[in-house]
């Protein structure tokens, strides 16, 4: 599983000109499965992001993990982070996980996530083209994949 990581002031989702979800101060999630993936990807992920200490303290340091800060959380899927492009200019999405497997682990590790924070965790909806609207705070950009955990 990979992740980008954007600390927000604020981030929506809008599904046919209607928004679905939106948070206030915390992270935006872009989450891609691949084909690779299992739900002990999805577990690590989700204590990971609920752990990393990157929301700001009362001196304004970096020292603050999303449950400190009481921060919200807006996971939106997104197979693209599985695009290759090292042939030719077309993309090729074989690494990025059909539906049947990344629905399922999607939603493993928003419930995870969820646990592991104690709040509720925003979604995008998944498949559907979504237009993600964000101010990105910092700009503190993350990436993490479940593959790379060494």
């Amino acid at each position: 599983m990979r992740i980008v990581l954007q600390r927000v002031k604020r981030a929506s989702v809008e599904v046919e000109g209607r928004c679905i979800s939106k948070i206030g101060c915390g992270y935006l999630l872009l989450l891609g499965v691949s084909t690779a993936d299992t739900p002990a990807d999805a577990e690590w992920l989700a204590h990971k992001v609920a752990t990393l200490r990157l929301l700001e303290d009362d001196t304004g340091a970096m020292n603050d993990s999303i449950v400190d800060a009481r921060g919200e959380i807006l996971v939106v899927s997104q197979f693209t982070l599985f695009a290759s492009c090292k042939k030719g200019t077309r993309p090729s999405w074989q690494r990025a996980a059909g539906r049947e497997t990344a629905i399922p682990l999607y939603e493993t590790f928003c419930q995870k996530l969820s646990a592991e924070t104690g709040k509720q965790v925003a979604t995008g909806e998944f498949g559907a083209n979504m237009q993600v609207e964000l101010l990105n705070d910092g700009p503190v950009t993350i990436l993490l994949d479940s593959q790379d955990r060494e």
